[in-house]
């Protein structure tokens, strides 16, 4: 049996994966993430698309590289956020902002509408 995915996926998915691995504690700080190239072997997917992943979540400050060790979980200064907090923090704030989007969606739908109404009404009231 085959066990890559059905859909390969992209840089931003699996840099989802990895940060919600890292914010249920499956990567805790300090912990290797695995290899790139076995990594991207194993999804089926382009090492390129891999080192975009992990490149996505060092910007957010989760991850960092080290040369000819690899990728790591940040281990954080004293004081900072862990970045099992961090992703925590991320993932809600991505959360918000697709109830916030569907929010915006359904109220321009109504502004929409509202506008038909009066459209409708003030070349009825012309006639």
């Amino acid at each position: 049996m085959d066990s890559k995915p059905s859909k390969t996926p992209n840089a931003r998915e699996i840099a989802a994966q990895i940060r919600d691995d890292i914010a249920n504690g499956t990567y805790g700080p300090g912990t290797r993430l695995p290899g790139a190239k076995g990594y991207a072997k194993k999804l089926g997917v382009a090492l390129m698309t891999v080192q975009s992943a992990y490149g996505q979540l060092a910007e957010e400050g989760l991850v960092e590289g080290r040369p000819g060790s690899g990728t790591y979980v940040i281990d954080p200064v004293q004081g900072e956020p862990t970045a099992q907090q961090t992703a925590v923090g991320i993932r809600d704030i991505q959360a918000e902002l697709v109830r916030v989007t569907s929010r915006l969606t359904d109220l321009a739908e109504r502004v929409e509408k509202l506008e038909e109404e009066r459209t409708s009404s003030a070349s009825s009231g012309s006639e």
